[in-house]
């Protein structure tokens, strides 16, 4: 079974992922997939580059050749059509990637794994999911955790969340949901209590699977 995990900017994805990860739950990061099909060599890269250049130099590359992952979120974020462009050539080849490392995972005989990933519903990788969890925190948690993380101020880091999908729409559209704006404790409480249901949910006959409420709370 896969479960697929998402959840807006600092909601603290890969934290409960490594909490499932110490109870025997195998995950894959969409976040380091992207950054693979983005290194020196990848022909997304090559692309990337050629479309961002100018006088013969590219303006999101950095010195040594790697992706300068602030100047193309800076241009990307200013332009909705150029946002676009920029998911029509990684998107597919992430997809492609994600698939290799989930079919690897799966083979190693684990009831579930994850596939934890930022725009799981805006990119339709929820579609590889058998389930969907959104790790939810409130806006302003978000707000304050992403100022702090990125350095960036506050209106930037407002930005970078209303430019994601809206916290009510993830919520609409997932099977579950962890709320983790709490202590650590209390989170991997809530993740202990998610792992015994994903466990029971895959012991499970396709017509035979059990009911639970949706929050782990």
């Amino acid at each position: 079974m896969i479960i697929g995990v998402t959840g807006g900017i600092a909601s603290g994805k890969s934290t409960v992922a490594r909490a499932f990860a110490a109870l025997g739950a195998p995950w894959v990061d969409a976040d380091d997939v992207a950054r693979e099909v983005v290194e020196p060599g990848e022909p997304a890269l090559e692309e990337i580059a050629a479309r961002y250049s100018r006088d013969g130099g590219s303006l999101v590359l950095n010195d040594d050749g790697t992706l300068n992952r602030r100047a193309l979120r800076e241009i990307v974020f200013a332009d909705p059509a150029e946002r676009r462009w920029l998911e029509s050539v990684t998107h597919p080849r992430i997809r492609a990637r994600l698939i290799e490392h989930l079919a690897r995972l799966e083979a190693t005989g684990a009831p579930y794994v994850l596939l934890v990933s930022p725009l799981l519903f805006e990119s339709g990788q929820n579609k590889m999911a058998d389930r969907t969890l959104v790790i939810d925190v409130p806006e302003a948690l978000q707000i304050e955790r992403t100022a702090a993380r990125d350095d960036v101020d506050e209106a930037q880091a407002r930005a970078i969340v209303a430019a994601q999908m809206p916290r009510a729409e993830r919520l609409a559209r997932t099977d579950d949901v962890l709320n983790n704006g709490c202590s650590e404790a209390e989170m991997r409480r809530r993740v202990a209590e998610l792992d015994r249901y994903f466990r029971q949910l895959a012991s499970q006959p396709a017509a035979d699977a059990i009911t639970q409420p949706r929050g782990a709370s």
